[in-house]
């Protein structure tokens, strides 16, 4: 059994429009993905901004509810849970928000902030226990143990960071959703990030949903990668063949957009022509034939299926061989 199975998920949010508002459409943020992460593994999930990403991420958390579909943590569906049973499988399920800085509070310190899981769930008999517990945390995630008394706006932004790794790791999660985690970092901190979440998950056995929109960062940190397109995954296979045989034309435009050392690479930019459709009228047939080089007539009608083309590496594409 996956320690995490989402089975034909679904987001929409509703838009009204017309005259008085009388009118809804709907945006489908996610529409009918389903994926598996086993423990201690890395799966990653990229694509362009607006693609589903983050909705998906938080739909998986329960702080965004899905209109379909199901979310099965340790075999228990989330989604139809609530109160206490809800608040007892969130433990074990956290997420590492984009923004250091707005995803946590100014107005609580440091150790009040990571403390407040730990006394949510009782984890602390004491108040001796609770400091000791917090000190722990922060020297875990590389910060000085002396500082629960600072606020948040003392520190920079990679030490915010941390901070908001060391309160995920405060209830002793299972899996962590790590939505772009590093994007709003300096390289050069971005590395010590990475590098530190590796050696949080080969000490605590934790795994991850890393979602990311830069492919390099991707490569080196998942072993799975999923790429999803206007809310839904369009290719699925190991990170080995992201880098040498994607079969999407999506994923391969992803891919030449990413900067090579190698002076003497003959790997050519893809540039796909306009914008990503817009998620209230996507295209009909395959979502992405508008933008496609290599599109045919049945791609403007028929919606491709993910499909095995090797094992492992799937991809929704009538031409992907």
């Amino acid at each position: 059994m996956s320690l995490l199975a989402v089975q034909n998920l679904k987001v929409h949010f509703p838009v009204k429009y017309g005259l008085f508002s009388r009118g809804k459409q709907f945006v489908k943020a996610v529409d009918d993905v389903s994926f598996h992460i086993e423990a201690v593994e890395t799966l990653g999930l990229v694509g362009e901004s607006g693609c589903g990403k983050t909705t998906l991420g938080r739909a998986i958390v329960r702080l965004i509810e899905p209109v379909a579909g199901r979310v099965l943590f340790e075999g228990d569906d989330i989604t139809r849970l609530g109160g206490a049973q809800l608040r007892a499988r969130r433990r074990k399920l956290q997420m590492i928000f984009q923004d250091p800085h707005g995803s946590l509070n100014p107005l609580l310190t440091v150790g009040e902030a990571v403390g407040e899981a730990i006394d949510i769930h009782k984890l602390a008999d004491s108040p001796a226990a609770r400091r000791q517990r917090i000190e722990g945390l922060l020297t875990s995630v590389g910060l000085d143990p002396t500082h629960p008394q600072r606020y948040p706006h003392e520190f920079s932004g990679g030490q915010r960071q941390r901070i908001g790794i060391a309160r995920a790791l405060a209830v002793e999660p299972k899996l962590i959703v790590c939505d772009e985690p590093v994007s709003a970092l300096d390289v050069s901190v971005q590395a010590q990030i990475i590098n530190l979440l590796q050696d949080l998950q080969a000490e605590r056995g934790i795994a991850y949903l890393f979602i990311a929109h830069d492919l390099a960062v991707v490569q080196h940190i998942c072993r799975r990668v999923l790429v999803m397109y206007l809310g839904r995954v369009v290719e699925s296979l190991d990170a080995e063949s992201l880098v040498a045989s994607p079969k999407h034309p999506y994923t391969q435009a992803l891919l030449s957009a990413v900067p090579v050392v190698d002076p003497d690479s003959k790997r050519g930019r893809i540039i796909l022509p306009g914008d990503v459709p817009s998620p209230i009228h996507p295209p009909s047939g395959c979502a992405f034939h508008p933008r496609c080089p290599v599109a045919e007539t049945r791609c403007k009608t028929e919606v491709p299926m993910l499909r095995e083309l090797t094992p492992g590496h799937w991809a929704a594409c009538h031409l992907a061989k």
